[in-house]
């Protein structure tokens, strides 16, 4: 959501920087006497200045946050005033009276607990939470910062560091420590040797040593020695070795005589038995899974299974408490923990994820234990615990816009699993809203007289639903699932009162980890408008600009409203004989009335959009998309996410209208059902990468390229598939759909194009507690090619036309919830291409021409 500012917010704003300017008061003001506040951590490296956040953070005493150098929290802390209980009772204990007083009209017990309000004590507690408390020069902190300095160094390489600190004072009650390092020369690692005394673990390792983190000639590191730790012990465990664990891997550096190039030994012992009261050691042994048991009724409420029914398919036997609700081959393609392999971490890890997609089952429960009649064998118990066959739910709320005064909408879903007892699910909502409006014609004087209705339908199946076998392309080992999708929805009274019909048909798999590819075979919106001729009354700015242009012309008294009740008409034009009677005068086969040519350019430009947007669509494309991240957790904020999409509409239909030899409409265009249908071929591409400057200060970025080309039996794009500019997760200084195409600074309600270029870059940042900021630039535009569109202005001519990119800056806020973020954001018009020459650049660069972003999480 977004709004421009009023003019007296300017004023709020100023004084709130004033407000924050008053307090800049004493910073050691609670600054114990004989202490020092701690104002800066210098740390010298070799004669240099270290920035380094991962240096930084050795330190265990940090000095204020601050904000551009102010220390605001520090500040907002002193404003706070301490041990507010103790000030209160002596409020009354010097003044026996005033207690007196105040106990005649307030009891005794109001009075105690008056001393515990808000303007007495909450406020101060507020301000304490909200600050800091000054950060007090200890030098016990100091000197565990340098053992902790000369540790970190150390572990890098640099076994010969040394590290001192001198504390200098530089105000009363001030000081700063300056750290000062030498890091000496750095260890290079002269060779590798492995020692293991398992054969079957020493034949992995040498399989793959060349796999490894540490080699010669690395500077030593303990982080590489720490992932090299990880990936042998990840690579037995993916062998057979079942029991082995990573403290079992150790490494010796022979430092003594060239400690700036050691030798490095790999140890790997046997593996530690206990036996009664004794420990013994015994060479590892590589375990394969001689049997695979599946037990689909299990409950997490009891540890007794109770089998009435199984079923051995292939190599796994079934079990279920009650008759078998699933077909073994369901199950199956699930599990990857197959006999006769050896024991696999990974696989135990893929058949939890692929049991877990299917939602129909919580997390598995997978669980090993030795064939008493094989020594190196295992038997593997898979439990799963089945959900609810059927989940039902619902939901209500109230709504408030510019079409309807109040409303009521509600949603209500219903979940099936294990449909067709092959794991399915299907999802069916039904969602409605009834509102009212006082602008729309009554007849029955009804409170409610705005309505929508939908339905929205979803089946799921957990493998891909087509006539020939894609095991070799898609294994099972991507996890594919198919989505069969149909919705209806049908408003009354709202805009031009739609009627939309959706469906498709789509395929989902993961190539790898992080990666995910979507085919959407068929997918398919037909929409139709029921009611057009409500156009000019919803799209209000059309309709004033139309009216505008008419009124410096000789119109038709019939055309135009009758006012003063002489039955001539001398108001607006007539919604909407008035309108296309005035546009016929204009332009039809006998025109009558001569305008000018820019006014006759933005007349046609009005009617072409009503024809547009009232026009029904059918649209059946075809679309492949992709997208990759390399985000690991939601608190990674060293990523990036690539995403590419392309849609082709059109084609199938095109061959079916040539077969059918339809008749084409005046147009020239072909019909299916009286619909011209759409043809097009649209691609878009997007890359959002994060970095982690220093703690909690994160810089973003994310570029955005998108084209839809129409052709054969279309001219343009419809509206539903068309790119817009502005808006909260956009170009911040526009609002939605205001910005564009081009430099034409359109007069209509919604501008769109079919071309669309975004650059947009943020510097995020902390304030204090679960409140964040940040400052951003938003650049780019959408602009029409390749269409028919005659608007110069709004046409993308090729790289000229990128000197009228729009260019956006602001500021804004954001207040973590954990669960989401809530984000204001003010937008700035820095650079806008629609203005006259010479007033493009920082023009509407005021508060009273921003606007106002409210959204929720963050744009990207």
């Amino acid at each position: 959501m977004s709004q421009s500012l009023k003019p007296n917010s300017t004023k709020i704003l100023l004084f709130i920087l004033f407000g924050l300017l008053l307090f800049s008061c004493n910073t050691t003001k609670r600054v114990p006497n004989g202490k020092k506040l701690l104002l800066d951590n210098k740390i010298v490296v070799d004669g240099s200045k270290e920035k380094s956040e991962e240096v930084i953070n050795q330190l265990y005493q940090k000095q204020n946050t601050a904000i551009l150098g102010y220390r605001l929290r520090l500040n907002i802390y002193n404003l706070a005033k301490q041990k507010t209980d103790s000030i209160y009772k002596a409020k009354f204990i010097n003044n026996p009276k005033k207690y007196a007083r105040k106990s005649k009209w307030l009891s005794r017990k109001q009075v105690k607990r008056l001393g515990q309000s808000f303007w007495y004590s909450g406020i101060h507690n507020f301000l304490r939470k909200t600050g800091e408390p000054p950060v007090i020069l200890d030098t016990v902190s100091t000197k565990k910062s340098i053992k902790r300095l000369k540790s970190y160094y150390f572990n890098n390489g640099y076994f010969d560091v040394n590290a001192t600190f001198k504390i200098d004072s530089v105000a009363a009650k001030k000081a700063k420590i300056n750290y000062s390092i030498t890091k000496g020369k750095p260890s290079i690692l002269d060779s590798i040797k492995s020692k293991i005394t398992s054969r079957p673990l020493d034949s992995i390792y040498q399989l793959r040593k060349n796999n490894s983190f540490i080699k010669p000639g690395d500077q030593f590191n303990t982080k590489s020695f720490d992932e090299e730790r990880k990936r042998i012990t990840n690579d037995f465990r993916d062998n057979g070795a079942f029991y082995f664990q990573q403290n079992y891997v150790n490494f010796n550096l022979d430092t003594l005589q060239r400690k700036q190039s050691p030798k490095v030994t790999l140890n790997i012992g046997d593996q530690t038995i206990r036996t009664e009261d004794s420990l013994k050691k015994v060479p590892f042994k590589l375990y394969k899974i001689n049997k695979v048991n599946v037990y689909t009724d299990h409950s997490n409420n009891s540890n007794k299974i109770t089998i009435n029914d199984s079923v051995t398919y292939k190599d796994f036997t079934i079990y279920s408490e009650n008759k078998l609700k699933y077909r073994p081959k369901a199950l199956t393609n699930g599990i990857f923990v197959n006999k006769g392999n050896y024991f696999s971490d990974t696989k135990n890890v893929l058949t939890s994820r692929y049991l877990s997609n299917l939602k129909v089952f919580n997390y598995p429960l997978i669980q090993y234990e030795e064939d008493k009649n094989d020594p190196e064998g295992l038997i593997a118990n898979i439990f799963l615990t089945p959900k609810q066959k059927y989940t039902f739910g619902f939901s209500t709320d109230f709504t408030h816009s510019n079409i309807q005064e109040f409303g009521i909408s509600g949603n209500t879903f219903l979940t099936i699993r294990n449909v067709f007892n092959g794991a399915e699910t299907f999802d069916i909502g039904f969602r409605g809203n009834i509102g009212s409006s006082k602008d729309l014609a009554n007849a029955n004087d009804s409170f409610f007289n705005i309505s929508e209705v939908g339905v929205d339908a979803r089946l799921n199946f957990p493998r891909l639903l087509l006539p020939f076998n894609t095991d070799r392309i898609i294994p099972k080992t991507m996890i594919p699932y198919t989505t069969f999708s149909v919705g209806y929805a049908k408003q009354r009274n709202v805009g031009l009162d739609k009627q939309n019909f959706t469906s498709s048909l789509s395929y989902n798999w993961t190539p790898k980890r992080n990666t995910t590819l979507k085919l959407d075979l068929i997918n398919i919106q037909f929409v139709k408008n029921l009611n057009p001729s409500n156009y000019f009354n919803i799209y209000k700015s059309s309709y004033r600009a139309l009216n505008d242009i008419a009124e410096n012309y000789p119109v038709n008294p019939e055309y135009l409203v009758d006012t003063d009740g002489d039955l001539i008409g001398d108001g607006d034009l007539i919604i909407e004989d008035g309108v296309f009677g005035f546009y016929r005068d204009v332009f039809g086969e006998n025109p009558i009335i001569p305008i000018t040519e820019n006014d006759a350019k933005s007349l046609r430009s009005i009617i072409e959009r009503q024809a547009r947007l009232t026009e029904n669509n059918l649209i059946f494309a075809s679309n492949i998309a992709f997208s990759k991240t390399s985000k690991k957790d939601l608190l990674d904020n060293d990523f990036y996410i690539f995403k590419a999409r392309f849609e082709s509409a059109g084609n199938l239909l095109s061959l079916l209208a040539r077969a059918s030899k339809q008749l084409q409409n005046q147009g020239g265009a072909n019909t299916i059902f009286d619909v011209e249908f759409s043809q097009y071929l649209k691609t878009e591409v997007e890359f959002i990468k994060h970095w982690t400057l220093f703690k909690k200060t994160v810089f973003a970025m994310r570029s955005f390229a998108g084209i839809a080309i129409p052709y054969g039996n279309s001219e343009d794009i419809p509206f539903s598939r068309s790119y817009f500019g502005g808006g909260s997760n956009d170009n911040r200084a526009w609002q939605s759909y205001s910005l564009g195409p081009g430099a034409s600074g359109s007069i209509l309600d919604f501008n769109e194009a079919n071309m669309k270029l975004a650059y947009s870059a943020e510097l995020r940042f902390n304030l204090f507690g679960q409140l964040n900021s940040a400052v951003f630039a938003d650049v780019g535009n959408i602009w029409n090619v390749l269409d028919n569109t005659t608007t110069e202005t709004a046409i993308f001519r090729g790289l000229k036309s990128l000197e009228n990119t729009a260019i956006g800056t602001g500021f804004g806020f954001r207040y973590d919830f954990n669960f989401f973020v809530v984000r204001t954001d003010f937008g700035f018009k820095t650079y806008n291409p629609a203005r006259p020459e010479n007033e493009k650049w920082f023009k509407e660069m005021r508060f009273d021409k921003s606007v106002l972003n409210i959204g929720i999480n963050y744009p990207f």
